[in-house]
């Protein structure tokens, strides 16, 4: 079986990535399986400083899936780059950083620190951060706020490639892909979580600190592929697909509808060796649909137009 992919020019060994926030900066999983194995690392979200997140309860657990509002709880650039980076195997598997700021100057800065890192093989830019000089819109609910932070980080990050990841809390996902591709952008990953709450009946508080939080975990991954699906249809470059991947089989649904390569994340959590297992049983997979590579059925979706829906 050929699981390899090339995302335009960062070739890996298979097609499944861990998602940033669910693997921490790769270490912490090293005992449930070998990192080589893994098609690529993607790492905590990082911004220039430590950041301590968001007051505990910062978790729940809801049907199908998982709300959270950590916070972008991470150690900082520097301290990443110093303390976990030379522990991880960057030669063998792909690193890609995550990155978190709350400017467009901000995400430029992060970009050129990384620029000439060799341990790093692309950046993935979170545009679902809050814009603080714009009242705590995010970046990613506006097309040219987004094609802004795009073309400041392609701008400032040499020749590393650039993963712009999409927030699903927008009225047409389409419109702000094209913009980010129409900036610069190399790849495409979607989707981010689903903003979402929970409340305690008994103690009529919200089960979460923040009050809102990031819905993930299988519930989601009928948005996740839509969306997916609507963004490979317009986009020219590399899409990676996210949102309750829970077996290969949905790792063969997000090709199917014309991914490149998919993110794992939520399920980390509930089996911290869940990806590597993923990882083995992906050609077992592949064998029931009939296929030997990924190619072979990457975008194959046979569907017909299809019709606004009503709710």
């Amino acid at each position: 079986m050929d699981l390899s992919v090339d995302l335009g020019g960062l070739c890996l060994k298979n097609p499944v990535m861990s998602a940033s926030g669910t693997f921490g900066y790769g270490l912490e999983f090293s005992s449930f399986g070998d990192l080589k194995e893994l098609g690529a690392i993607v790492v905590k979200g990082l911004s220039l400083k430590p950041k301590k997140g968001n007051p505990v309860p910062r978790i729940a657990e809801t049907p199908c899936g998982m709300l959270n509002a950590i916070g972008l709880q991470n150690i900082g650039i520097e301290n990443f780059l110093k303390d976990k980076l030379p522990f991880l195997p960057w030669k063998e598997t792909p690193v890609v950083v995550n990155l978190y700021a709350q400017s467009v100057p901000e995400f430029g800065v992060l970009a050129g620190i990384l620029s000439d890192e060799p341990g790093i093989a692309a950046l993935e830019v979170n545009i679902s951060c809050p814009n603080v000089r714009e009242g705590g819109v995010q970046f990613g609910q506006n097309a040219k706020a987004a094609a802004a932070v795009v073309s400041e980080a392609k701008r400032k990050c040499g020749v590393k490639p650039l993963i712009i990841k999409l927030s699903p809390n927008v009225t047409d996902i389409r419109s702000i892909a094209l913009a980010v591709q129409g900036a610069g952008a190399d790849m495409i990953s979607l989707i981010n979580t689903l903003g979402g709450m929970a409340v305690d009946v008994y103690t009529r508080k919200p089960r979460l600190a923040n009050v809102f939080g990031g819905l993930s975990g299988p519930a989601i991954k009928p948005v996740a592929l839509k969306m997916v699906y609507e963004v490979c249809s317009e986009v020219d470059i590399p899409v990676i697909g996210l949102g309750g991947i829970s077996s290969a089989e949905d790792v063969l649904e997000f090709i199917l509808v014309g991914a490149h390569a998919v993110q794992v994340g939520t399920a980390n959590f509930l089996r911290p060796d869940f990806i590597f297992d993923l990882i083995r049983e992906l050609p077992q997979a592949m064998s029931r649909t009939g296929i030997a590579s990924l190619e072979e059925l990457r975008g194959g979706l046979e569907t017909v137009e299809p019709s606004p829906v009503c709710a």
